[in-house]
């Protein structure tokens, strides 16, 4: 029994609440939702006809819905992989096949000056043309892992309670 208890210890201790998200991942996320809730088509054009007959009569919640709504169209692509890796950010690339989770440091000309994540002393430099751009993952926050972490570990606590009482 303590075994298992130290493995999952020891599994605990190396989850993280970061993920690393591509571009393509982020921009699927952004066209899937909409902030202006649809309506049916009828009551749209019968609330177009009554604000352009009295435009005075239209309130600004009302203002609002008949704006035309853009959730479906795909936003531009950054082409220019130094817009993308941004100073003082984390991020997972891949050069020559081999991945790398890197903390950009700057970028002199068209090289990436960067170093490996927890340690400042191991220094990379990267071309831009060596980096493949579509494997360029940004680390994100996840707040679904982290509050799977906080669950986990309450429990851990009142089966630790419950065994003391026991």
């Amino acid at each position: 029994m303590k075994n298992y208890l130290y493995l999952l210890i020891i599994s605990f201790s190396l989850v993280s609440c970061y993920t690393y998200k591509t571009n393509a991942e982020k921009e699927t996320a952004t066209q899937n939702t909409k902030l202006i809730p649809a309506e049916s088509d009828e009551i749209a054009k019968k609330e177009l006809a009554n604000l352009q007959a009295n435009p005075s009569s239209i309130d600004s919640k009302n203002a609002r819905k008949l704006k035309p709504e853009k959730a479906n169209t795909p936003t531009p692509k950054s082409t220019n992989i130094q817009e993308i890796l941004d100073v003082n950010k984390y991020f997972k690339i891949e050069v020559g096949g081999k991945p790398y989770k890197i903390q950009v440091d700057k970028w002199e000309s068209d090289t990436l000056v960067a170093h490996v994540i927890h340690k400042p002393k191991k220094i990379l430099k990267f071309h831009k043309n060596q980096i493949n751009q579509s494997t360029i993952a940004e680390r994100r926050f996840s707040q679904p892992t982290a509050d799977i972490i906080t669950v986990v570990a309450y429990a851990a606590v009142g089966v630790g309670i419950w065994a003391l009482v026991k």
